[in-house]
């Protein structure tokens, strides 16, 4: 579809990622802050009509959370978040991320928000979708300058899960904690094999892959009406700017 806006073809990746049947349930996801395109997607799975638990932290009405980070930590640790999203200033070809800074330690030469509870999050919940709308070698790294969060663990460490999936503006990687490799599961559209290796800075498997799917025009009505709806409040400029959307005027209860 021509008049599909790129964030919405973002939006119907994660999507399609979360209700992926090889992988885990996704019963309960919970979703950080400063995430209008992972939070977009779940709206849709919820208005798809699939049975799941939305916790957005920095919702600021019907959140869930009375005391922020602390009850998702808690809920994390006791195994009760299936899903949940993580960036980085950096990642590399192992998944591993950098929230803190570039160089030498303490990470001086450009600075990250920093880590906050990434590695916490990143071994508690089974599955992890990695998002990162830049897609340079600045960002995806050949190695991280600081891990913040490792993509994998050796034998013996607890962790419930690691990465199923990158997320970019450019494409879609697949994630194998095996290998500890991520290899080419889509290409957007307007993209091509050729430009996105010249892009990425670590080493990954698959020459080609199959261009990624647009959403539905049913997918593209819930997009632009009830999840619009139920996003105005917190991401109002991500509305405006996608959608031309302005205003709580018949948010969805």
């Amino acid at each position: 579809m021509s008049d599909v806006h790129p964030q919405e073809r973002l939006i119907g990746a994660i999507a399609r990622l979360i209700l992926d049947p090889a992988a885990p349930p996704a019963r309960h996801i919970a979703v950080g802050a400063a995430s209008p395109i992972p939070a977009a997607a779940c709206w849709l799975v919820k208005k798809l009509g699939h049975p799941v638990r939305l916790s957005l932290l920095h919702r600021p009405t019907g959140n869930p959370f009375t005391e922020g980070t602390r009850e998702l930590f808690d809920l994390a640790g006791q195994g009760r978040i299936d899903l949940f999203f993580l960036g980085g200033g950096q990642i590399d070809g192992q998944a591993n991320l950098n929230l803190i800074g570039t160089g030498d330690w303490p990470g001086r030469a450009a600075r990250f928000p920093g880590s906050f509870g990434s590695a916490f999050m990143y071994f508690m919940t089974p599955r992890t979708i990695l998002f990162r709308e830049e897609h340079s070698q600045r960002v995806l790294v050949p190695r991280v300058d600081i891990v913040s969060a490792p993509g994998v663990s050796p034998p013996g460490v607890f962790r419930r899960g690691t990465a199923q999936a990158l997320v970019t503006g450019k494409c879609v990687f697949a994630f194998d904690a095996a290998s500890a490799r991520f290899s080419l599961a889509s290409i957007h559209p307007g993209e091509t094999a050729e430009t996105v290796r010249d892009a990425t800075g670590f080493a990954y498997d698959g020459a080609s892959a199959p261009v990624t799917a647009d959403p539905s025009a049913a997918e593209l009505a819930l997009l632009r009406g009830p999840v619009c709806d139920e996003m105005l409040e917190t991401y109002p400029e991500f509305c405006r700017r996608v959608w031309n959307r302005t205003g709580l005027a018949g948010r969805a209860a």
